[in-house]
């Protein structure tokens, strides 16, 4: 369905069936990480140190086997030498982080970002319910934080999406980007992947070391959500915004305000597209007119060609 065809109810908020019916288009994706190890392994090659080994059993020692995972106590009760040998962890924990703050309750076109957030952030957790992976996540807004532990199975996803839909925040005040960062850096263990789907205003000093402090024990996806005129006015006119409380009269005919709207824009995406590469954080975009499935369709086949 095409944006323009999308109801109004549904441009403004997102309901349990609309997440619940994402489940066939998100059939098609396989949102793997980047490297993958051999089929006798775990799903996942880490990069990342922390939990995922877990003890299998001890034999024999066998040529090329690693000296630091020899099995001392046995070898000196058996007088042979023997060998610990681990497994790693098929499931992975997978974190989605979903911004409701009141930014995100716009668009101009196709629909507001925080439905957008809401529409990724489901067709991950299939994808992820499709792969086994424990499912996850954290919305926050000025209304609070609330944290999910991931847990595995179809009861997970649909603790998710009803969070999704109507969230019930505990007590503790609202939280701004750089506060929701800290709390993930506490919720998320070593290993997850994370995806944070926001449209980062707000991205200061403190909130990027709160980003750095997290990619170095997980693999973190930023997930952009903007509208088509955060990057740049439209033509020449007078145009009104409301929120139902203030109005707002635009007039973008002084070509250099234009320039300067559009510069600012694009300084932001640079920025935060150096942030990813110094941490080795994946970027990735997704407008309020676009369809969610084609954006991550689209970086599903980047990964895997």
């Amino acid at each position: 369905m095409s944006p323009s065809a999308v109801p109004e109810n549904d441009r403004v908020a997102v309901s349990l069936k609309t997440l619940v019916d994402l489940a066939k288009p998100a059939a098609m994706l396989n949102m793997r990480p980047r490297q993958i190890r051999a089929a006798q392994s775990g799903n996942y090659l880490s990069h990342f140190k922390g939990r995922g080994m877990a003890f299998a059993e001890t034999r024999l020692y066998q040529p090329g086997d690693d000296v630091r995972r020899m099995d001392w106590r046995v070898t000196a009760r058996t007088d042979k030498p023997h060998s610990k040998v681990f497994c790693e962890e098929r499931e992975r924990p997978l974190f989605i982080s979903v911004d409701y703050r009141p930014g995100m309750a716009f668009a101009t076109r196709g629909v507001f970002k925080s439905v957008q957030a809401a529409k990724l952030a489901a067709l991950l957790a299939w994808a992820a319910l499709r792969r086994g992976d424990r499912i996850g996540g954290q919305i926050f807004s000025d209304a609070g934080c609330l944290e999910l532990r991931p847990r595995s199975g179809k009861a997970a996803l649909l603790r998710f999406f009803d969070a999704l839909t109507l969230p019930v925040y505990p007590d503790g005040g609202g939280n701004d980007l750089t506060s929701a960062l800290a709390r993930l850096q506490h919720h998320a263990h070593p290993g997850s992947r994370i995806y944070l789907i926001s449209d980062f205003r707000g991205l200061d000093p403190l909130a990027e070391n709160h980003l750095a402090l997290i990619a170095r024990h997980c693999e973190v996806v930023l997930l952009q959500i903007f509208d088509p005129l955060e990057s740049r006015l439209p033509e020449k006119g007078r145009y009104r915004f409301t929120d139902k409380i203030r109005d707002i009269l635009l007039d973008t005919g002084e070509s250099r305000q234009s320039h300067a709207y559009q510069r600012r824009f694009q300084e932001r995406q640079a920025h935060l597209k150096q942030l990813c590469r110094k941490l080795r954080m994946t970027l990735l975009t997704c407008a309020t007119n676009q369809s969610p499935i084609e954006v991550l369709s689209a970086t599903h086949a980047q990964w895997t060609a």
